[in-house]
């Protein structure tokens, strides 16, 4: 079966995918990695998060896949040796010096190669074997046809690893200069500002782009509320192909979000985890109720990415600006006591009585239920919740543990 890969872009969310069922996790230090606008972890954190990992059976991959200068590598040897104190179970490079550096200096930390690396043959695949590698990261411009091609053709002691969810780039696997341009900030360096996500006004607006040797193909310019979103991407979605993607001989579904909230992390890993784990044991994957669980994040338009139809064919540009919202995170348990039913949560969204809500477990979808009562940590009756961070006691109409989450019902919004 597929290890289920998930983002912990701090420690919150490296203890959120650990309980909804991650069997890794990636993540990176302060330095070397590809999303420097996550909250990353400094050596002490690390050290913690690796342990805390390793304590719950699950394994850590610490990125070190952006394209460091000449000037760096000094540096990055230092990083290096402090990374092989801490144990990690692979690193994740993207980079041909980064990867011979990190042979030399750690010979026996396993090296994955990141999809920034773009590999898209079983020649290039090989060619990153023989060099120490022994998994690759596929691009994700491949087709699932062209997945299995490249599977095909390898021995099985390279691993391969596909993403399955998250965002998506119009660039080719991150391969961007738009920040770097507008605002100085290096993309290859992890600091990119997305703006392809950014809003753009047209003042003349033509209805057609029209290539001087090629009249007969114009390419359609979009505006809504007079905004245009022809660089913006929509996220990855593949909750209704897990039995296809199984088949297919993928060692690790890999979930992107290392920027994206424990609750994210939380809901997108245990979905996953349901599927793989209904496949595993041979029962058809509730693929209708699994995809309510993903919808029930902040996200952009779904879409099943390059898997089924090639870049050539389709841009996967959202049509709408921001994000979907369907439900939304109110709390997270810090403690249950069973004689009184009473869980005490800390707050994150506004929550009231009278509310209808859902707890989430691991294994499960969320369990509807009335918010009957509230009170605030005195044990005083309190109508609502609504300071962040507050902690206050909630009654559950089921047993529940550190960690659990609770949200709201459905609703419909833009904007995180």
């Amino acid at each position: 079966m597929p290890e289920l890969l998930s983002p912990a872009g701090d420690l919150e969310k490296l203890k959120a995918a650990v309980r909804y069922g991650a069997d890794a996790v990636y993540l990176a230090g302060q330095r070397f990695g590809m999303r420097a606008a996550a909250g990353n972890f400094d050596d002490g954190n690390l050290r913690e998060g690796i342990d805390y990992a390793h304590a719950h059976g699950v394994k850590v991959y610490v990125t070190v896949n952006t394209a460091p200068r000449t000037h760096e590598y000094a540096a990055l040897g230092d990083y290096l040796a402090t990374l092989g104190r801490m144990g990690p179970d692979a690193l994740i490079v993207g980079d041909l010096g980064v990867l011979t550096l990190s042979r030399r200096l750690l010979p026996t930390v396993p090296i994955h190669v990141s999809t920034q690396a773009n590999v898209v043959s079983a020649e290039a695949a090989r060619a990153f074997a023989a060099l120490g590698a022994s998994r690759i990261v596929l691009s994700r411009e491949l087709s699932l046809d062209e997945i299995r091609a490249i599977r095909a053709e390898l021995p099985r002691e390279i691993e391969l690893e596909t993403f399955v969810h998250g965002a998506m780039c119009v660039s080719y696997s991150g391969r961007c200069l738009l920040s770097n341009y507008l605002s100085g900030r290096d993309a290859g360096h992890g600091a990119c500002t997305q703006p392809c996500r950014w809003k753009y006004r047209a003042e003349r607006v033509s209805a057609e782009l029209i290539e001087e040797k090629r009249p007969d193909e114009p390419i359609p310019v979009y505006e809504e509320g007079g905004e245009s979103f022809f660089m913006s991407s929509r996220d990855l979605s593949m909750i209704d192909h897990v039995e296809e993607l199984c088949r297919a001989g993928i060692a690790a579904f890999k979930i992107e979000g290392r920027m994206k909230s424990a609750y994210y992390t939380a809901v997108i890993t245990n979905a996953y985890r349901m599927a793989i784990d209904a496949f595993g044991r041979g029962e058809a994957v509730d693929t209708a109720t699994l995809r309510a669980e993903v919808e029930s994040v902040s996200h952009r338009d779904y879409d099943t990415g390059f898997y089924f139809d090639p870049p050539h064919t389709h841009p996967k540009i959202t049509e709408r600006d921001g994000y979907l919202r369907e439900k939304a995170y109110l709390g997270r348990v810090l403690a249950y006591d069973e004689t009184s039913g009473l869980a005490l949560v800390e707050q994150k969204n506004k929550l009231s009585v009278g509310d209808r809500a859902e707890l989430l477990v691991p294994g499960r979808v969320g369990m509807p239920f009335a918010i009957l009562a509230l009170y605030d940590e005195d044990m005083e009756p309190i109508a609502s919740a609504p300071h962040p961070g507050m902690r206050f006691y909630l009654p559950l109409p089921t047993s529940a543990a550190e960690g659990d989450l609770i949200r709201g019902a459905s609703l419909t919004k833009k904007g995180e």
